[in-house]
């Protein structure tokens, strides 16, 4: 019998509930010690280590483990911290690292952006004005720690050179150069771990799936042939994934003992059949899905892993998931509520670990070795399947009988925007939140104790209802134009929805990262999407019944529900998402029907689904604009949309901006320094928009020097009258304090700007 190789890429670091978040925030919050919460810590990683050696798991990765992020932890291991923070030297301190993560009173955070096209966000390396040098060997610590605590002599994984680099801010330097310094870094790191013992290595090269220069590629031959050089006797794994390669032919002839390629995601079944593989490699093939949540389909895999086998041979084949199991939850045993139907269909990153597992016996074996498994697995897709979740005639044909007519707007912007103006009389430069206000532990409590059944519908009503009372107070006091309800009854953007729509399941511990502490718990999207009933119309009129400013209506746009869900894996996702248009669209003439004629949509995530293929890109990008319109164009001229988006290269994709017809577009942008400011430098937008002026992200109370800093900037490119001022995302996790302390400095930059403007048109 041959015998091949499982393995994990990586596993979820936030443990089955949450305890790696609860940790961090104890510390942040001085309620525990630094020793309480590296003991914590260290608990929860030798129990994911010890889960994946019970699974069966024959390549165990260690190193993926991090306080905050894996970015992060690479920078701080080459002691790259900006200079704003205090360091001079050594091993940077957990204070420290948690200062470049999160800002302190002296220095804003480091940039935060989305990894690749997932909703993980890394903390941007800022190379400017840095020395590289290894201060601290975090592969060999955790490699040691795995084999001497638990005799599991693991797979050190960590971040490749190449893509570091392009994952970082460097304006002094070529990626050539930068690339010549930190390979001798690397190296040591490898000849550490060889002199140590460790046998495989997986370094994470997931920007090999863009296109390089062929001086780029000739940079990176010679990288990776020093590292060879520096550990010769290492099994060294370049892996990639959430793509094919891009420059397949030149990749493969990396002087490496192996490459993990993803087969889920990216079409490299068709690069190794075009191609090949070469004969002295070993093929780490990504056949499990690592960012799904269905069941696979074991018969499908194997026949994959059998084309396969046509251009690799079994024994330089190993089984593992498509990425790492970072973005699924941790395991589905807990979610006993769960319909048995949807919870049969169900596996997360420990159930995933049991698939790879059986697929490594089968191709041992042949599949009457996993006959069993087989069975279950086929018995658990069909019934879903076939159930009445996935089952509804009406919505699928209203799908099929969409026309032009569903996605346009009774007139354009700018004879909409007129109305408008004579609708609301706002005033120059309006000023609004981006939706959500601060969710205090009572909020959270109370929430809590109404799903439990310890306190009465009407009686969450009512604590709802004085949260809103209090807060429309504040900002009217504050002075801020366009209010929010606060969305004090929601707990997750996107989870809210799904426990509203038909078609949507929710689970109670199906938590993954979405950056640093802050996890998120995406539904399920298991069967065909409908409205049911008003969602967010009883708040929303509430609100608006308190104050005779505009109360903007808050829903999650289409694009984003989709892109933070699980979503059912056996129709196309375009047809998925303009489902959930649809229902959306019937929420927000509900809105409409009931006075609410400032509505938000908010897509922070259409960016990040962007496909990373280029010629994917134009078709995904004509979905999305197609799925929000879709949701939004049935309001009347006078009625106001708005939507949100987070962190993203708006150069690229501008005209889909436009194209979406919104009439105010907020923007996440302060994090980045108004860099993306640039996409609005270099073209012509015609619509309103609000550049967010404050980071949400860190604790600290911005200055008023720093906001009309940010806002002067923008005016320098957006027309006084197109531009509204806002933080740059919604204020739920902040605190209620600084939370108000910094819309009073936002309103008092806003007011004086607004003078500053006015005074210079009377001139």
């Amino acid at each position: 019998m041959v015998k091949i190789i499982s393995s994990a890429i990586g596993y979820p670091r936030i443990g089955e509930k949450r305890e790696w978040k609860r940790a961090l925030e104890s510390f942040w919050s001085q309620n525990s010690s630094k020793e309480e919460l590296l003991a914590t810590l260290e608990g929860i990683r030798l129990n994911n280590l010890q889960k994946q050696k019970d699974a069966g798991i024959d390549l165990i990765p260690v190193g993926d483990f991090s306080f905050y992020d894996h970015v992060l932890d690479t920078s701080t291991a080459f002691g790259i911290v900006p200079k704003r923070f205090d360091y001079t030297d050594g091993p940077v301190s957990v204070e420290t690292y948690f200062d470049i993560a999160r800002g302190n009173d002296g220095a804003i955070a480091s940039e935060m952006t989305k990894w690749f096209n997932t909703n993980y966000h890394y903390i941007v390396p800022e190379l400017e004005g840095s020395t590289p040098k290894l201060v601290e060997n975090r592969p060999l610590n955790y490699y040691l720690e795995a084999k001497e605590k638990l005799g599991i002599d693991g797979k050190p994984v960590f971040l490749g050179p190449v893509t570091f680099i392009k994952l970082a801010k460097d304006q002094e330097e070529t990626f050539e150069t930068r690339l010549k310094q930190f390979t001798p870094l690397y190296a040591q790191i490898l000849a550490e771990l060889e002199e140590a013992g460790a046998t495989w290595v997986q370094i994470d090269e997931p920007s090999l799936t863009s296109e390089f220069s062929a001086k780029e590629l000739e940079a990176i031959q010679a990288a990776y042939t020093e590292l060879k050089n520096a550990a010769p006797n290492l099994k060294v794994i370049v892996q990639t994934y959430f793509e094919k390669i891009a420059n397949y032919e030149e990749i493969i002839k990396l002087p490496v003992h192996g490459l993990g390629l993803d087969f889920v995601h990216g079409d490299s079944l068709s690069q190794l059949k075009e191609f090949g593989f070469p004969k002295d490699k070993v093929l780490a093939a990504g056949i499990v899905d690592g960012r799904n949540v269905w069941r696979a389909d074991l018969d499908a895999k194997l026949d994959i892993l059998d084309a396969i086998q046509v251009h690799v041979d079994a024994e330089r084949l190993i089984v593992q998931s498509s990425c790492s199991l970072l973005h699924v939850p941790v395991t589905k045993k807990s979610e006993e509520q769960l319909d048995p139907i949807i919870r049969g269909g169900l596996s997360f990153a420990d159930e995933k670990l049991e698939e790879i597992v059986l697929l490594k016996q089968a191709v041992e074996g042949g599949k009457d070795a996993i006959a069993e498994g087989l069975i279950a697995n086929r018995e658990g897709r069909k019934t879903l399947n076939e159930s009445s979740y996935r089952q509804n005639a009406k919505v699928k044909e209203t799908v099929e009988n969409l026309t032009e007519k569903d996605v346009n707007r009774p007139a354009p912007f700018a004879e909409r925007i007129i109305e408008q103006d004579e609708r609301f009389n706002l005033p120059l430069l309006p000023t609004t939140t981006i939706g959500s206000l601060p969710q205090t532990a009572e909020v959270r409590q109370t929430r809590s104790k109404w799903r439990r059944g310890e306190i009465t519908n009407e009686q969450y009503e009512a604590f709802i209802n004085a949260q809103i009372d209090k807060w429309i107070a504040i900002q009217e006091e504050i002075g801020i134009d366009v209010l929010v309800h606060g969305e004090f009854e929601r707990t997750d953007m996107v989870e809210y929805f799904g426990e509203k729509f038909a078609g949507f399941g929710v689970t109670k511990f199906g938590w993954v990262q979405s950056y640093g502490s802050r996890c998120v718990k995406p539904p399920l999207i298991l069967g065909d999407v409908a409205f049911s009933e008003p969602i967010t119309v009883k708040e929303s009129v509430y609100a608006q019944s308190l104050t005779k400013k505009p109360v903007k209506g808050m829903l999650t746009g289409p694009v984003t529900i989709l892109n933070w869900s699980f979503v059912r894996d056996d129709i196309p996702r375009v047809d998925v998402q303009n489902q959930i248009a649809l229902a959306l669209r019937d929420e927000i003439l509900a809105l409409e029907e009931n006075g609410i004629k400032i509505i938000q949509v908010d897509e922070p995530a259409l960016r990040e689904g962007l496909p990373l293929d280029p010629s994917k890109k134009q078709a995904y990008l004509e979905a999305a604009v197609y799925a929000f319109k879709l949701s939004t164009a049935a309001v009347e001229n006078d009625t106001q949309i708005h939507t949100h988006m987070c962190y993203s290269d708006f150069n690229e994709i501008i005209q889909s901006i436009s194209d979406l017809d919104a009439d105010v577009i907020s923007i996440e942008t302060s994090r980045s320094h108004g860099e993306i400011i640039e996409a609005f430098e270099t073209n012509t937008y015609d619509k309103e928009i609000g550049l967010g002026v404050y980071d949400i992200h860190s604790p600290r109370v911005p200055s008023k020097e720093e906001i009309k800093q940010n806002i002067h900037r923008a005016l320098k490119t957006i027309h006084p009258k197109q531009f509204w001022i806002n933080p740059d995302c919604g204020l739920k996790t902040r605190q209620e304090k600084e939370t108000i302390a910094a819309l009073e400095v936002m309103i008092e930059a806003a007011n004086e700007i607004r003078k500053e403007q006015l005074e210079a048109v009377k001139s």
